[in-house]
């Protein structure tokens, strides 16, 4: 009764927390901070609202770069308002103690770790337990990590991309790259200033991405194209162009080859045994990169096999991490 248990996938763009077997917050992993006085402001949805729009006095900020906490204090605030939303939590004179899994990306360091791990203490967490993100979306896709079989599994989150092969509940091989979600919204804000003179902002370029993204020229279902309003770089006036979605493929494809080399790389790396199994299971796509347009027919072209989108892929990750918290004694590579 004193304690409750949640699951915090502790995301660059996104953070997720399960409570009781449901997602109950699924906010930005943003804060707005007062400049004078160093105060958070605003969290979340709300601090969205105010990026790219604030006066000298106010900043927004994310905490958390490349999958690791960047700016703790932040951090600690974030996750501090995001466990007060919970409403199991919520408006209760004292607050619970905390059995806490936090997802971390694969290729994280052990001062790192200390971040994530001390950032939960503050929360009043008596037990924090870790898990790396490839394994918690393999759970949350619903393969069988336990079992003597190699899966693939490819997570795009908005920092960081994590390509894993695990077996018998652990990972064999992965890598971790720095090409996600925000590299594909900085490449669509920069192919719009070089070719059209348009600047945008960090917000448009993310609307760009989720309407009109794509990883290939030629798509089965076309998409409309999409008015876009920005500052003209010659003349400083606001103007509209319309984008279409060929354009942004162009301006996506080299950060998508390097996604494409680190597979090819780690399928390179995998064991005999574990590379014959995957070319019977296919590869497993979750994360919020996943839901580009093509990506998973570009990746199917790249290397042979079957490639599969999670059903729900944003949610993947946390999914798992919410399965792994139900089974914390009988899975063995949480890490304490």
């Amino acid at each position: 009764m004193f304690t409750q248990e949640i699951a915090i996938d502790l995301g660059t763009a996104n953070t997720l927390i399960i409570h009781n077997n449901k997602i109950v917050v699924d906010q930005p992993s943003i804060v707005a901070i007062e400049r004078s006085s160093g105060k958070p402001i605003a969290v979340g949805e709300q601090a969205k609202h105010m990026q790219g729009k604030t006066h000298e006095d106010i900043k927004t900020v994310r905490p958390l770069k490349d999958g690791v906490i960047a700016d703790f204090h932040a951090s600690e605030h974030m996750i501090k308002e995001f466990i007060k939303q919970i409403p199991g939590i919520k408006g209760k004179l004292f607050q619970p103690a905390l059995r806490i899994v936090i997802c971390i990306p694969s290729g994280i360091t052990e001062v790192e770790k200390r971040a994530v791990r001390d950032s939960a203490q503050k929360v009043n967490a008596k037990e924090v337990r870790l898990i790396y993100e490839p394994m918690a979306a393999a759970i949350g896709v619903g393969i069988d990590v336990q079992k003597p079989e190699g899966n693939m599994i490819i997570d795009i989150g908005g920092g960081t991309t994590e390509i894993a092969v695990v077996a018998l509940g652990g990972i064999v091989c992965d890598k971790s790259v720095k090409i996600a979600g925000d590299v594909f919204t900085n490449d669509i804000a920069y192919y719009l200033r070089t070719h059209h003179n348009l600047y945008i902002g960090e917000r448009t370029a993310e609307r760009i991405k989720l309407e009109v993204g794509s990883a290939v020229e030629e798509l089965d279902v076309p998409i409309d194209d999409i008015p876009v309003q920005g500052r003209d770089l010659i003349t400083g006036k606001p103007k509209e162009i319309m984008v279409n979605y060929k354009e942004i493929a162009k301006a996506l494809d080299k950060s998508i080859i390097r996604i494409e080399d680190a597979v090819m790389e780690t399928l390179s790396l995998t064991p005999p045994e574990l590379a014959a199994d995957i070319y019977k299971t296919g590869i497993y796509l979750a994360g919020g990169g996943a839901l580009l347009r093509g990506l998973a027919d570009r990746l199917h072209r790249k290397t042979g096999l079957p490639v599969f989108v999670a059903e729900d892929p944003l949610r993947a990750v946390v999914r798992g991490t919410g399965i792994a918290l139900k089974n914390m004694d009988k899975f063995n590579f949480l890490i304490k």
